[in-house]
């Protein structure tokens, strides 16, 4: 490896972990509010007259509008500036949410969830971005990191807690409202604290057609998932919508290799480690997202949980990825390397998965669910901080927004398919189950009722099968592309890629 010496490091913000607060509670705000509308669908759906065939469009309009727009998010950040995309992505996530806390009918609410959607793409890469420009010692980004990814990978099950909270004492129109004082809080104080370092723009001409071939690709690969679950993976309208995104998405990448000031840079993806935590993550949250859709259901259907019973049931998960992330990742990233983190916890999320595989209509939750739960919380948080901080290795600081963008897209692009994904698995097993036991479930009463329980746990015990062979793929995955040291503690974090960014890392990267 060539001695040529790092670039010199930015010097520390003196603000940052105050900063660090107002992007923790954006974050956490995000986050939560693609879980916490999930527990308020049902009221929602009643009070404003959405049909079943349109309930899954509260969900999808916000997947598909973040997941579409998280590139050209990542790029406006990279080119306004991170803290003024931070600034106005959360004043727009606010005016969202009001609009869908006020909602009187299907399309406003569907509006008001797109919308929600776009401004969550601005905010998103900017958040993660500053983080990545604001914290230069390895140490320090440690833990920054740590704090982060246990939002990112907890915000989700919080979010379940607070819907069934707001649902059940308050009404479902607060899911939407609650956002309105995290944004006003996080904005302000950005405003005031945040001091974006200099030097860190790219103030390059925007790709206009970059931004069209990756927001309609990445739509319709999210949009065709959605409908498979829906109308089956035979549908003509499922199976044209993949072949256009397996074409938009081929487009994109050729037009990035050869316009001037590309959208995506590909050196982005191409560097080996941070391609590998943007396929690792993606197929990890394939897994995660499915389970909490299941583990609502069965809780709420099967055992009878109330709203805030069930939303409580999920705090052994939330406590595991807090403990994984700030007291195993953050303490051990600065010491192994990141491989050894995020393969083993993505293999201890799987064992805690395979625990769920046994679920059955009478199972236990203290000797079931929980321990599982535990594990899951644990592998995943311990694999997400090292994740989080690795997702803009020595990435230059002009393309730190859209890097942070990738990581996010991989999240949130994996979610729309793992729900999809699992779902359609489950469904299609519960419909087989059924068929199976038709006489029984034909005949009524308290045994009829059984059948269907049954029915149900079965198609969930199914999906849960195949989250255990996704995350043991993201574990091997992890533990092949990854090949990075561990940082060099007390030193600066690289800004450029190349030998530059190797020269951040005391173990030497080893070419394959």
């Amino acid at each position: 490896m060539s001695k040529t010496a790092a670039t010199p490091p930015l010097a520390a913000d003196p603000s940052r972990w105050k900063a660090l607060v107002f992007i923790a509670l954006a974050q956490l705000m995000v986050v939560l509010d693609a879980t916490i509308v999930n527990i308020a669908l049902p009221s929602a759906q009643t009070d404003l007259g959405i049909s079943d065939g349109n309930r899954q469009w509260v969900i999808t309009a916000y997947a598909l509008a973040f997941g579409g727009l998280l590139l050209f998010g990542g790029r406006i950040a990279d080119k306004w500036g991170r803290k003024n995309a931070f600034v106005v992505g959360l004043i727009g996530f606010a005016l969202a949410s009001a609009l869908g806390g006020a909602a009187n009918g299907e399309a406003m609410m569907l509006g008001a969830r797109a919308l929600q959607g776009a401004f969550g793409a601005l905010l998103a890469p900017a958040a993660l971005s500053l983080l990545a420009v604001m914290f230069t010692d390895a140490k320090e980004r440690a833990k920054a990191f740590g704090i982060y990814g246990a939002i990112a990978g907890g915000g989700g099950a919080v979010g379940l807690i607070l819907g069934g909270f707001l649902t059940e004492y308050l009404n479902w129109r607060w899911t939407f409202f609650v956002n309105i004082p995290f944004a006003i809080v996080a904005a302000v104080g950005a405003w005031m604290v945040i001091r974006e370092p200099a030097g860190s723009r790219n103030r390059a001409p925007l790709d206009i057609p970059g931004v069209v071939l990756s927001t309609t690709g990445l739509v319709a690969l999210v949009y065709g998932f959605t409908r498979a679950e829906s109308a089956g993976w035979s549908d003509s309208l499922t199976v044209g919508m993949f072949i256009a995104s397996a074409a938009l998405l081929a487009a994109f990448v050729y037009t990035e290799s050869k316009v001037k000031s590309p959208l995506l840079p590909l050196r982005v993806l191409l560097e080996r480690n941070r391609g590998g935590v943007y396929l690792s993550l993606g197929l990890a949250v394939i897994a995660m997202f499915g389970l909490f859709l299941f583990l609502t259901y069965y809780l709420q259907v099967v055992k009878g949980f109330s709203p805030v019973k069930t939303g409580f049931a999920f705090l052994p998960m939330i406590a595991g990825m807090i403990l994984g992330s700030t007291q195993i990742g953050a303490r051990l990233m600065t010491r192994v390397p990141p491989r050894l983190l995020m393969g083993p916890g993505f293999l201890v999320a799987g064992l805690g998965m395979l625990l769920l595989t046994q679920l059955e209509v009478g199972s236990s939750y203290p000797a079931l669910i929980l321990p599982a739960q535990l594990l899951l919380g644990l592998g995943m948080g311990t694999a997400f901080m090292p994740a989080m901080s690795l997702s803009t290795h020595g990435v230059n600081p002009a393309d730190a927004g859209v890097a942070s963008a990738m990581v996010n897209t991989s999240q949130q692009v994996g979610g729309a398919i793992g729900t999809a994904l699992l779902n359609t698995i489950a469904a299609s097993a519960t419909t087989a189950y059924l068929t199976d036991h038709a006489a029984e479930a034909a005949a009524g009463g308290p045994a009829g009722q059984l059948i269907q329980a049954q029915a149900m746990v079965e198609g969930y015990a199914s999906a849960i099968w195949w989250a255990v062979g996704i995350l043991v793929a993201s574990s091997v995955i992890a533990l092949t592309l990854i090949n990075t040291g561990r940082p060099n503690v007390g030193g600066p974090v690289a800004s450029g890629d190349g030998e530059a960014a190797d020269a951040e890392f005391k173990v030497p990267v080893i070419a394959h």
